[in-house]
């Protein structure tokens, strides 16, 4: 079905988008004179009709084309002088008037002139008025600014139609360039945190190893020398020394593992913020499965305060204590490596054995544990329409599989685990037969003996423990994967420039949408644009698109092509958080915070004034339904909405779209849980919302809705049917006979 376009705005924005931007409209040349000095661009058409009265009025419209003409100041008392002579002679020579045009204008369209102009600017090249002013390259470059006029606005420049690039108040803080979040960053100094703990701890796990060697050394000076020397003072000192030495190993012991808890306690404070911010946005593209990514952090704080950590940590002095023996005696040197390559061999079949199956547990455990919040979240139709058994079955299916594969890898790691102890304790058995040997031949003492037995144990128990341990280890290291992959991929790492405060300029261009993993087209050639101020109701039949395009219009979607951009800037280039505070949403499916009504209007900002609670209250109409509670704004709103009612709940959630003044909402259904009270508020509402020129998009399926808009747009199986003024749209439905005007039910499309 052709697209229908009912608006007159749209044929002068396009017969304005082929004229060259520097080219001054000669029906108001002092109009645009004045707009060199101009205020704010949202005060732009009240003070351009103001100065067009006074100057038509006093006969000085001739004198402005020359270049004579005087403005209003920013309260409309006194005149002040245009540009001087040096600035108005640097202005392109496309703006020289003839002679003819300089004669007063009886009838100006103020308001024609302003709209084609702001729509220009998509395409519009600016070049600078004066040395040191605006340039920019398109709409998307970097921007440069070392001029800006005193009330914040944009640079002095005629053919921008009053600078600033569309921004409003907040001028000053136009081009200060935000630094990236970087989740990479944080990550680094993460890994930085635990690399420096770690050699603390390596120097402390160095000494605590030699100190080790203190019984075994301790055992051979009795066997061979205060046994056969009958010497008490020998034994004495002999025991002091080692039980200092004892204590010691044991206090450096104890500092290691101090270290190490609190470079655990370290990580999770550096990442647990970067890692549920970039989960939060990166769940927008996925079913939420990346917030269980706070799940590996537990699994990295829990390895590093393990014994599997320490067993690996005393694995490099392995070589050290098969030194000592080789001292004692090649022989039992020789047994010992052999029984540790034996070990390592075992570590390495256990590793390839275990690695798919736990991988399969984890897979299994994931999709458990989405079922499980899936259920929490709808515990109520879960109850009321008695699927218990069923939720319950879908969780159990991948428990079970999660178990069974467990099941499978740890019968595998025991095996490993078994094999590595007989390996060891075989190898004590061989130190002392050999040593024995050796003994009698008279090549050792009995005293060498224990103390090679004691030392190679100690040699080989970081090899053993590492085996016990390893599935902690292959775990540790997938979560570590996983928490890297998610902070160095994610979108926030980019840089964005601090935009001002938008208006509320909407345009969308081209928009193409195709689900990931599908070939349905949901979206097709979506293109439209929106004034700020403007109200909009979509509406079509369900499955057309009208719910996707909301979610894109706020960004939780991004297009597979195509352009949402507010205030010329594509939403993808906006900082978020500047970009949340300046747009609201209502969702169709309504969910508050278990928290205070205060708080969910507030969008649990703690910094948020009670002003602007009780502003976004009454904007959206809701102070006197909230008067009537107990607790008022602090009554409490359980996970689940309790005590709200769906219509109180709905009504909630219009207040916080509106919270912040925003300069853009989008309302998907608004009224679908409302009566007729709450219908007669939200009209309020929009009403307020449009004496305060806040763009506002309806999602909307009763005509109820459709008296307090200027546009609709009809979307038919994702294309754009018809789009235009709300009366003209209507007509052009009845004639069609698919919606009259003033129907009482749903829209009907058929």
């Amino acid at each position: 079905m052709p697209t229908t376009e009912v608006s007159l705005a749209e044929a002068d924005w396009t017969e304005a988008a082929k004229a060259d931007s520097a080219v001054v409209e000669p029906e108001a040349p002092a109009i645009e004179h004045l707009r060199l000095e101009g205020p704010l661009p949202e005060q732009q058409v009240a003070v351009e009709a103001a100065a067009r009265t006074d100057l038509m009025a006093s006969g000085e419209i001739g004198e402005a084309a020359s270049g004579k003409a005087t403005a209003p100041d920013a309260q409309g008392s006194e005149a002040a002088p245009a540009l001087p002579r040096a600035e108005m002679e640097s202005l392109p020579p496309a703006q020289s008037l003839p002679d003819e045009m300089a004669q007063p204008v009886a009838s100006a369209p103020v308001t024609d002139r302003v709209e084609p102009r702001q729509r220009d600017a998509p395409e519009a090249k600016i070049t600078p008025a004066a040395p040191g002013g605006l340039t920019i390259e398109g709409d998307r470059e970097p921007i440069k600014v070392e001029n800006r006029s005193p009330n914040g606005g944009g640079v002095n420049n005629a053919n921008n139609g009053g600078g600033g690039g569309g921004g409003g108040s907040g001028g000053g803080q136009f081009h200060r360039r935000l630094g990236p979040i970087n989740f990479a960053q944080n990550l680094q100094a993460g890994l930085r945190a635990v690399k420096s703990n770690l050699l603390v701890v390596m120097i402390f796990t160095v000494a605590s190893n030699i100190l080790v060697l203190a019984i075994p050394i301790y055992l051979f000076q009795i066997s061979d020398r205060v046994l056969t020397s009958r010497s008490l003072d020998t034994l004495i000192m002999l025991t002091v020394v080692i039980v200092g030495a004892v204590l010691l190993q044991a206090m450096l012991d104890a500092i290691r593992r101090f270290i190490l808890m609190r470079t655990a306690v370290e990580v999770a404070a550096q990442l647990g913020t970067p890692i549920l911010s970039a989960a939060a946005r990166a769940s927008l593209h996925s079913n939420g499965r990346e917030y269980q990514t706070l799940g590996d952090l537990q699994q990295l704080r829990s390895f590093l305060v393990s014994g599997t950590l320490l067993a690996v940590l005393d694995a490099p002095m392995a070589p050290f204590f098969i030194l000592a023996v080789f001292l004692v005696h090649p022989h039992l040197g020789f047994i010992v490596v052999g029984s540790a390559l034996a070990l390592l061999v075992i570590a390495r079949i256990n590793q390839t054995a275990t690695a798919a199956p736990f991988g399969e547990a984890n897979v299994h455990q994931s999709k458990a544990n989405l079922h499980l919040d899936s259920m929490s979240r709808n515990s109520q139709i879960i109850n009321a329409l008695a699927m218990i058994p069923e939720a319950v079955k879908i969780w159990g299916r991948d428990t079970a599989g999660s178990l069974k594969a467990q099941v499978i890898a740890q019968d595998r790691n025991i095996v490993s685990a078994a094999t590595s102890k007989a390996t060891r304790l075989l190898t004590q058995v061989a130190m002392l037969g050999w040593g024995a040997y050796l003994a009698i031949e008279g090549e050792i003492t009995g005293g060498m003996v224990i103390a090679a037995s004691i030392i190679a144990g100690r040699a080989l128990a970081p090899i053993e423990g590492a085996i016990e341990g390893w599935n902690q280890v292959v775990q540790s290291r997938a979560a570590y994967g996983r928490i890297a992959a998610l902070l160095q991929s994610s979108p926030l790492n980019f840089e964005r420039l601090n935009l001002p405060r938008p208006e509320g300029r909407l345009d969308v261009e081209r928009l193409l949408f195709v689900p990931q993993g599908t070939k349905r087209v949901v979206l097709n050639g979506i293109t439209f644009s929106l004034s700020p101020g403007d109200s909009l109701a979509v509406i079509g039949n369900s499955g057309a698109g009208k719910t996707t395009l909301g979610k894109m219009l706020v960004g939780s979607i991004l297009p597979t092509s195509g352009n949402v951009r507010l205030d010329l800037m594509d939403l993808r280039n906006w900082d978020q958080r500047q970009f949340g505070e300046n747009i609201g949403y209502l969702p169709q499916d309504v969910q508050l915070f278990p928290a205070t009504i205060k708080a969910n209007i507030a969008r649990m900002r703690d910094d948020a004034s009670d002003a602007d609670i009780y502003q976004a209250a009454m904007l959206a109409d809701v102070h006197e339904m909230i008067a009537t509670f107990p607790q008022g704004y602090e009554t409490f709103v359980a996970g689940d909405g309790a005590p709200l009612s769906g219509g109180q709940k709905q009504r909630i959630a219009l207040a916080r779209a509106f919270f912040g003044n925003p300069r853009m909402v989008i309302l998907d259904e608004p009224n679908s849980n409302l009566d007729s009270a709450g219908d007669a508020a939200l009209a309020r509402a929009l009403a307020h919302a449009k004496r305060e020129k806040i763009t506002v998009i309806t999602i909307t399926q009763r005509p109820a809705l459709l008296r307090s808009v200027d546009k609709i747009l009809l979307l038919t199986n994702g294309t754009v049917s018809m789009f235009g003024q709300r009366q003209e749209v209507l007509q052009a439905l009845a004639a069609r006979g698919m919606a009259p005007p003033g129907a009482s039910g749903p829209l009907s499309m058929q």
